[in-house]
C-alpha cells in the first residue's frame, strides 16, 4: 500500500510533538474561555488545518474572547477589524496612495495582513465589504489595483457574527460561508461555569494577559505535518459519499461542495493527530461533520417551513451512509 502523503505518516515522536503543542495552546485558551473545551479544540483543529473559523452566537457568550485568546496565544502578528455598515473594502485590504516625495504609488496594507485576523461581527458590514475577504481567504493574496500582495503565513481569519435574525445584520453569501472551514457556536455556559464567571474567574485574566505559548514557525511546521496523516482509500470514498448524500437529500437545495469535502478530510487529519493518531478513522469525520458541513448546506424553502435544520440533515446522512468496515481500513491502522 503506497502512501499519498509525502514522507509517509508521522512517527510517534512527531505525533507526540504535535499533541504537546496542541495541548499547550488549548490549555492557554481555556484560561479565559471557560467550560468550552470542545469548542476550543475544534477552533485549534481549524488553525492547524489551515482553515478559517466563523463563530456565531448571541451577544455576550464569548465569541470575541475565543478569537482574541487564540490570537494572543500565538507569537505573531494579529489584527482586529470591527465590521460596521460604513466599513469599506479598502479599510480591510489596504489601499494604494501616491507619494508626492517619491512620485510613485505606494501600497499601504490593511489589517488583513496578519497571521490571525479577527473579523468581529462580520455580518454587520455590507456584502460589498464582506466580499473583500473572498480572495484572501482562499488564495492568501490580496489584489489591489491589479497587483497581488501575499499575506503572511500561517494565515487564519477568525470571524464572529450575531445570528442573522438579529437587527442590523446581513446574511453572509454562500460563497463566503464556503470559505470558512468551520462554523462554531460557543453557547451559554453551564451553571457551574457561569457561577465561576460571576465570581470573577474569567475577569481576573483577559485574553491580552495570556502568554504566547507557540510561534508562527511552529504552527506552520505542525500544519504541514497534518498533511502526512494517513487516509485510507475507503475513507476518501466515505467523505465523497457523505457529500453526495447531502446533494441528493430531498430537504437540501445546495449540498456540500467539493471545497467542503476537502475541508472535511483536511480537518479530520488534524483532528486525528490531536487525538494522538497518525491515521484517520470514520469517527473523526463524525466528530467534525456538524462544524464543517452545517453552514455549507442550504435547505429548501419547504424544509425550512417544516423547521428542519442542517444539523438534523447531517445526522440523517451520517446514519444512512455506510461506514467503512474496520477490515477495509486495516492497512492504515498498522502504520502508527
Amino acid at each position: 500500500m503506497s502512501f499519498p502523503q509525502q514522507g509517509g505518516p508521522p512517527d510517534q515522536s512527531e505525533v507526540a510533538g504535535f499533541v504537546a503543542a496542541f495541548q499547550r495552546l488549548q490549555q492557554n485558551v481555556e484560561q479565559v474561555v471557560l467550560g468550552k473545551p470542545e469548542v476550543v479544540r475544534l477552533a485549534l483543529t481549524a488553525l492547524f488545518s489551515g482553515g478559517h473559523v466563523l463563530v456565531e452566537d448571541v451577544p455576550g457568550t464569548g465569541k470575541t474572547t475565543l478569537a482574541r485568546a487564540m490570537a494572543a496565544s500565538l507569537r505573531g502578528e494579529w489584527r482586529r477589524v470591527q465590521f460596521t455598515p460604513d466599513l469599506l473594502p479598502s479599510d480591510v485590504t489596504g489601499v494604494t496612495i501616491f507619494n508626492q516625495s517619491t512620485k510613485e504609488f505606494e501600497f499601504h496594507p490593511g489589517p488583513v495582513f496578519a497571521n490571525i485576523v479577527i473579523a468581529d461581527e462580520i455580518n454587520r458590514a455590507s456584502p460589498k465589504t464582506q466580499s473583500a475577504l473572498l480572495e484572501v481567504m482562499e488564495e492568501r493574496y490580496v489584489t489591489v489595483d491589479g497587483v497581488r500582495h501575499p499575506v503572511p503565513g500561517p494565515f487564519q481569519v477568525v470571524a464572529t457574527q450575531n445570528p442573522v435574525e438579529m437587527d442590523g445584520t446581513y446574511r453572509l453569501p454562500e460563497a463566503q460561508l464556503d470559505r470558512f472551514l468551520m462554523k462554531l457556536s460557543v453557547g451559554y455556559p453551564d451553571e457551574r461555569t457561569e457561577i465561576e464567571v460571576l465570581r470573577g474567574g474569567a475577569v481576573r485574566r483577559s485574553p491580552e494577559d495570556l502568554p504566547a505559548v507557540t510561534d508562527t514557525g511552529t504552527v506552520a511546521r505542525l500544519a504541514a505535518l497534518t498533511h502526512r496523516v494517513y487516509l485510507h482509500d475507503a475513507l476518501y470514498r466515505y467523505a465523497v459519499q457523505i457529500a453526495n448524500a447531502t446533494r441528493a437529500h430531498p430537504d437540501v437545495r445546495l449540498g456540500l461542495s467539493p471545497r467542503g469535502a476537502i475541508a472535511l478530510t483536511r480537518a479530520a487529519q488534524a483532528y486525528a493527530l490531536a487525538e494522538s493518531r497518525g491515521y484517520v478513522l470514520p469517527e473523526d469525520f463524525k466528530a467534525l461533520a456538524v462544524a464543517v458541513i452545517g453552514h455549507r448546506l442550504v435547505l429548501t424553502p419547504d424544509a425550512q417551513l417544516r423547521g428542519r435544520t442542517p444539523d438534523e440533515v447531517i445526522g440523517q446522512v451520517l446514519a444512512e451512509v455506510p461506514v467503512p468496515q474496520p477490515g477495509a481500513a486495516a492497512p492504515a491502522l498498522g502504520h502508527r
